[in-house]
Parts: structure tokens; sequence; C-alpha cells
């Protein structure tokens, strides 16, 4: 297994960009929330590099595209309303698995260590998409950002699993793709462990100085 693995109990996962390909499907209910609001749709290509933050501040980031400044707050509201039900219809129509991913899932498994995922995405979205990609029975705890009262890059989520389960932050790892999982991992005294291929604001992870970068999920194990 990959060194950073070594003397680890706990391993906690990021999910838009690091386990699944969401982007198709969040595009498509950004579209017609804007829409609603007479708004033209951004297309994959932009929405991509405004995941990682939550459901709210990625329709904020819609909007501001599309107005060409800050929303008022309740064009916001209504339009983040708006997208909470397009989105919750087809949650995982679009959205697959990347390469790798069920390759490191199960022999993590299998090796006694506990997974968690700890996701930005609202909580009522992530067993459904879990169990779509059918991956949901890798994990012991699943925190949404609406789960605690601070979301990453906030390291509360993973200390609270770190707590849940017993183990010392300095014997968990957490494994993301962007800016926000590295600062939440760091800050909670987690090993970090990035992967270059998901959302970052377009910018390169390995900006965020992770202690190590795959290319693909399966070299973990």
């Amino acid at each position: 297994m990959h060194p950073l693995l070594d003397g680890t109990r706990l391993v906690a996962f990021d999910l838009d960009g690091t386990l699944v390909d969401s982007v198709p499907d969040l595009a498509a209910a950004v579209a017609p929330a804007l829409d609603d609001l007479g708004l033209p749709p951004p297309g994959e290509v932009r929405v991509r590099d405004w995941v990682g933050n939550g459901s709210r501040v990625l329709m904020e980031r819609a909007l501001a595209d599309a107005l060409g400044g800050a929303p008022e707050p309740a064009r916001l509201e209504a339009a983040h309303a708006r997208f909470l039900v397009r989105y919750g219809e087809a949650p995982c129509a679009r959205t697959r698995l990347y390469p790798g991913v069920s390759e490191a899932l199960e022999p993590l498994a299998r090796s006694g260590r506990r997974l968690v995922l700890v996701t930005n995405k609202p909580e009522a979205f992530i067993a459904p998409i879990l169990r779509a990609v059918g991956i949901d029975h890798y994990f012991a705890l699943c925190l949404g950002g609406d789960s605690l009262p601070r979301r990453k890059p906030d390291p509360l989520p993973l200390l609270h699993a770190a707590e849940r389960f017993d183990v010392a932050p300095s014997r968990c790892l957490m494994v993301g793709d962007s800016r926000h999982d590295v600062a939440a991992g760091k800050a909670a005294g987690f090993r970090t462990l990035a992967v270059p291929y998901g959302y970052n604001h377009g910018e390169p992870v390995a900006a965020s100085r992770p202690d190590a970068i795959v290319e693909s999920l399966a070299e973990l194990v």
C-alpha cells in the first residue's frame, strides 16, 4: 500500500472530483435554475471550476457569472432553492466513478481501516449517489456540508470523524482533489493526499502542498 497509509486506521474521502465526476448532473441542474430567472446556462466547463464549496456557493458563482456581479440575497436564495429541486430530481443520472476508485476502496475496506466520506455537498444527496455508483457499503460515516455547523476547509468534520471512531488525527488520512480538502486535513492534523483530476477552481492542487499526489486512487493500494 501507499507509504502514507502506514499506521493509518481511518481514511476520509472527498466525494465530488475525488470519487465521482458529478459535474454533468450539477450543470444540468444549474441550467434550469438560472433559466427560471431568465438567465443563460453556463455550461459544464464553467461549472467544473465552481464546485467544491457546497451548493449555495455554486449557485452564487453561477449567478455572479451570469449577472456580471454579486447577486442580491433574495435572488440567490431563489436560485439555490430551484437548484436543489432540480438536482434532487436526478442527482446521479450522469455521475460516474473515476477510474481506480473501486480498485482502491475494496482492499482498503478489507484492510480493516475505517472509511468515511466528508463532502461539502448537502447530506441529502450523498446516499442516492453512493448507491447509484455502487460504493455505499464501504463507508462507516458520511458527512455533508450541512451535517455539522462548519464544513471544509474547516477541520471540524474531519475531527468529528476521528473522534467518532476514537482514532488519533495523526493516524488518519484525508484524500481529496482541492485546496479545501488539503487545508482541512492539515488543520485537523491528518495526513493529506490529493488527486489532480478533480475540481480545484482551475488551480493545480499541488500548489496546496499535500503530503502526496496520486494520478489514480488505485495507486493507494
